[in-house]
């Protein structure tokens, strides 16, 4: 009796251990089951949120929302433009009232170069700006500025980009054609302000010109990259002011065209082609008014001075994305000799010449020119006490070849020369009364354009 007594309570005590096992396993299921379902209602909660604020087909209609989920949407040309933009400005080309001349040609130099041009028929009477001009520029108030300027009016807008603070001044490089002719000159900084600047000196040759404003004026500096080390495909951006300050820091978007692209310049005041430039292309946007902007590369680094863009072809036709900027390791050289100098030293010849093809075909027939000849310049003047004079060359003569480089046209004699320093020795050949000659000229310098 009792061993069956014990027994039976074995026998309870493992069947009572069995069901709670059994229960204590439906519970753990329950429990993991009800956290599934909390995980599987937190997932269907927060996806259901989404569809609410992203998409307007669901539900009723009349109740489109906005997401508030925010977009990645920094980039490597945003952090660039963020760099540079503070130390770009507009600059303000004032110029006295004047009326405008026949044979203007400051329309089709502003077309080739973007100048922003006023509603204003004033016209430049000089590529460069002479020393008045940059007289009447030195004052570091805006009250001044506007005593000064009151009789002055807007002539145009170009761009510019402030590269250094030194000496208590601030330095701000444009184009040349931006302040060509101008009687004072402002420049509005990335907020607003509005200062009056010096200007420091010009290159027409280049295209590039330097501006002084005081020191503790500057909001920003930037710093220039090497071109030597851009390539097609490089991406880059445009910082200007198209169509004037209204639309200031205005920043495009393209990549490197071409590295090593020739084109050829222009006299300021002629329009005749004077020589060729070695400069970038690019397809960002580089409209009237980006003129002296900066070309940026990734690294936030001036890699070019933006300076022209091309709007149609020889025959007519329109053009689109192609714009031109002048490498920064050149406008390092000569920003460097303006800030020094004021100006830019280069070697000379000491001649006026014109383009054989210019020459009508009976002043041809007086050179007495083999009937193979048929491009080259013809020698106009030389100047008094010239290297030229000194080398036997005389008027009429006809250069063909200057240091070993064939000369075509006035642009491949620029081009020829200005490749060799002051000082050098260099040959040309000519011709004299039909008689090809060679002879050696020792250049001097060349301190005014």
């Amino acid at each position: 009796m009792d061993n069956n007594h014990k027994t039976d309570s074995r026998v309870e005590e493992k069947k009572r251990g069995s069901n709670n096992h059994s229960m204590l396993k439906t519970a753990v299921v329950a429990f993991v089951s009800a956290m599934l379902g909390v995980g599987i209602a937190f997932a269907g909660f927060s996806y259901f949120g989404n569809r609410v604020a992203d998409t307007a087909s669901d539900g009723s209609p009349g109740t489109t929302q906005v997401s508030y989920s925010k977009a990645n949407t920094a980039s490597t040309m945003s952090g660039s433009y963020k760099k540079v933009s503070n130390s770009v400005v507009s600059v303000v080309n004032l110029q006295k009232q004047k009326q405008n001349s026949d044979g203007d040609l400051s329309s089709i130099f502003g077309d080739l170069f973007g100048d922003s041009n006023s509603d204003s028929n004033s016209n430049s009477d000089s590529g460069d700006s002479n020393s008045d001009s940059s007289g009447s520029n030195d004052q570091n108030s805006n009250s001044d500025s506007n005593s000064s300027n009151a009789n002055l009016q807007e002539y145009s807008e170009g761009s510019g980009v402030i590269y250094a603070k030194q000496n208590g001044k601030g330095y701000i490089v444009t184009n040349n054609h931006v302040v060509s002719g101008s009687d004072s000159l402002e420049v509005i900084l990335a907020d607003g302000t509005k200062l009056s600047a010096k200007l420091v000196g010009t290159d027409s040759t280049t295209d590039l010109a330097v501006l002084e404003i005081s020191g503790d004026k500057v909001p920003a500096t930037s710093n220039f990259g090497n071109s030597d080390n851009i390539s097609p495909g490089d991406p880059v951006i445009a910082i200007g002011s198209p169509l004037g300050s209204q639309y200031a820091t205005t920043v495009t978007q393209g990549i490197i065209s071409a590295t090593n692209r020739t084109i050829e310049t222009q006299d300021q005041n002629t329009g005749q082609a004077n020589g060729e430039a070695t400069v970038i292309q690019t397809d960002a946007a580089i409209n009237p008014g980006n003129s002296g902007g900066p070309l940026v590369n990734s690294a936030g680094q001036i890699i070019g001075i933006n300076s022209m863009k091309l709007a149609s072809s020889t025959d007519g036709t329109s053009v689109e994305g192609i714009g031109f900027a002048i490498p920064s390791n050149e406008v390092v050289k000569i920003i460097n000799q303006l800030v020094k100098s004021g100006k830019v030293e280069r070697p000379s010849l000491g001649v006026k010449v014109v383009d054989l093809d210019q020459i009508t075909d009976d002043s041809q027939s007086s050179l007495k020119l083999p009937s193979k000849v048929t491009k080259g310049v013809v020698v106009y003047s030389t100047t008094a006490g010239s290297v030229a004079k000194m080398a036997g060359l005389s008027k009429n003569d006809v250069i063909v070849k200057l240091g070993g480089k064939t000369v075509s046209s006035v642009a491949d004699l620029h081009s020829a020369l200005y490749s060799h320093s002051i000082g050098e020795t260099v040959s040309v050949q000519y011709y004299h009364n039909g008689k090809l000659k060679t002879s050696k000229v020792h250049l001097t310098k060349k301190t005014s354009e």
